[in-house]
């Protein structure tokens, strides 16, 4: 009987994980789930009209996909038809939320062209079948379809890989 409602259960998160080719289920964020630095709610609708990247990452693995962050500020994307959004997974660290959100709000500021978003209850990770405790990587195309996705570091070729598919959806 274990056996058969652990099979039900991992047949449940595994169908509800997001498939490239596929526009994901909607997410919004809001209140004590999070949202935007400023307050306000952030929906994972938002993510059409151009190339999104989205990064999911826990606080703790910030530095993971550094690499990649350095590589799409030197590529200079045209901004009207790419966008970036950070989502930080505020559940997966010990660090207190005050301390993270004030750092979000000041790394906003710095790089007002990123959407920076809170996930206080791990609701994009739940709802998606994303990795937790680790830095995410998806890319969307104009539609919100799902191009892309990574969980994990990724190496130099997979990070030119990133850039060249990001390029050829613009």
């Amino acid at each position: 009987m274990k056996k058969i409602i652990l099979g039900c259960l991992l047949a449940a998160v595994s169908s509800m994980a997001i498939e490239v080719g596929n526009v994901p289920p909607s997410v919004v964020l809001s209140g004590e789930k999070g949202g935007k630095v400023d307050g306000s709610a952030w929906s994972s609708s938002m993510l059409k009209g151009k190339v999104h990247i989205l990064f999911y990452v826990d606080p703790d693995e910030r530095e993971l996909n550094e690499s990649l962050t350095h590589a799409l500020k030197k590529r200079h994307f045209d901004r009207n038809k790419y966008a970036s959004v950070a989502v930080i997974n505020l559940a997966a660290t010990w660090l207190p939320n005050a301390i993270l959100e004030s750092k979000l709000k000041a790394k906003q500021k710095e790089f007002p062209d990123t959407i920076y978003v809170k996930d206080r209850k791990k609701a994009v990770l739940k709802q998606w079948g994303l990795a937790d405790d680790n830095s995410d990587i998806l890319i969307f195309d104009k539609k919100g379809k799902l191009l892309y996705k990574k969980f994990g570091k990724l190496s130099n070729k997979e990070i030119q890989n990133v850039l060249a598919l990001i390029e050829k959806n613009l």
